[in-house]
């Protein structure tokens, strides 16, 4: 055992879980898609969830772990009500909390540290059950990517194993 998480150890997470379930005589299918969009604003929030329940579906997979995630260190992932008020209630609270001009470190490279900390505060990926061919949500609760620092071209990995 010890010999082989060292052989593992530079696995992901999610392939060393999948090592270990067929190890212990468990079939699990995996499936894996990246979506390309792009942002239009410098501050705006994109509703992804068409998106990513149609991809999800095409993974076949009925019962399972939903992983979108959005490998950018400037926008952010989240799950809240597509209402128009919200969305910009949202922007306005993260601007609050974390100013444009904050005198950041960051800065003094790159004038964008308030997209980072606000994507730190935010996160970046979702992780969600499948049963019986449903992704469980609420009712209200869409995939919504918070951008901070647009307009740019951003990618969303989708990511499903069960079977």
């Amino acid at each position: 055992m010890f010999s082989t998480k060292l052989r593992l150890e530079g696995l992901s997470p999610f392939l060393f879980m999948r090592h270990q379930l067929i190890q212990n005589g468990i079939s699990i299918k995996t499936w894996f898609k990246e979506l390309s969009f792009s942002s239009r604003e410098g501050r705006e929030v994109i509703d992804l969830t068409d998106q990513v329940l149609e991809t999800a579906k095409q993974s076949g997979i009925k019962n399972g772990l939903l992983v979108v995630q959005l490998p950018h260190a400037t926008a952010a992932l989240m799950l809240n009500e597509d209402e128009e008020g919200l969305k910009q209630d949202i922007l306005n609270k993260l601007d609050d909390l974390v100013p444009a001009q904050g005198g950041y470190q960051h800065d003094r490279i790159d004038d964008n540290a308030h997209a980072h900390l606000k994507s730190a505060l935010v996160g970046s990926s979702v992780v969600l059950p499948i049963v019986d061919s449903q992704i469980v949500r609420g009712t209200w609760q869409s995939f919504l990517v918070v951008e901070q620092d647009g307009p740019r071209r951003r990618r969303l990995t989708i990511f499903v194993m069960g079977e």
